[in-house]
């Protein structure tokens, strides 16, 4: 059975998506420069990018996130999930309220009933492969918070965005993490943890 690993990029202070972020920008006002690793052609960041993309047997996603995804400036046949590798695993959304439409319809499960069944699902999913919970980050904060999280994956971009939406807010639990890899390009510090 695989792991189940939150996945996200942060920028040096802490925050998931620049200020505002909405349908044009998916990552807030100044925030591309968190996934410039994803796109690069640096041998480390395409090794990282490969490596998770290719171990993941399912993805799990909030609300806000896909309807950023599935937007008119989201996923496409070019760009999706693993960037420009433009993977294709089911991705279970967690929402109180489904969309009524949804422009990527076969690649989308909705899941009313929290962040635990959509995580117990995707593992029945992904088989042998890992679940990611790539985001937003009360998500994966949730997800954290649940005990259902066995490594913790930060790619540290070397930005300063002043504000957005910050990965950690207040309340939560404290807890110790054993650092298990730490890979430096010139876009992104990529770290994993082991979430005991």
């Amino acid at each position: 059975m695989g792991k189940v690993a939150a996945d996200i990029s942060v920028s040096l202070d802490g925050f998931v998506t620049g200020p505002d972020p909405d349908q044009e920008h998916g990552l807030g006002h100044g925030g591309e420069g968190l996934h410039t690793w994803a796109f690069s052609t640096d041998p480390v960041d395409r090794e990282v990018l490969a490596s998770a993309t290719g171990g993941t047997g399912a993805v799990v996603m909030g609300r806000r996130l896909f309807d950023i995804v599935d937007g008119p400036h989201g996923w496409s046949e070019e760009v999706g999930y693993g960037a420009g590798l433009a993977a294709e695993p089911p991705v279970l959304v967690v929402t109180r309220n489904p969309p009524a439409t949804v422009r990527l319809a076969d690649r989308f499960t909705f899941v009313v009933d929290g962040v635990r069944s959509a995580v117990d699902k995707a593992r029945s999913m992904a088989e042998d492969r890992d679940v990611v919970v790539m985001g937003g980050a009360q998500i994966i904060r949730g997800a954290l918070e649940a005990g259902l999280v066995d490594e913790l994956r930060l790619h540290l971009s070397p930005v300063l965005l002043g504000g957005g939406t910050p990965l950690f807010a207040g309340g939560v639990t404290p807890r110790t993490l054993r650092q298990l890899h730490v890979r430096v390009s010139a876009h992104a510090t990529h770290l994993t943890y082991r979430v005991d």
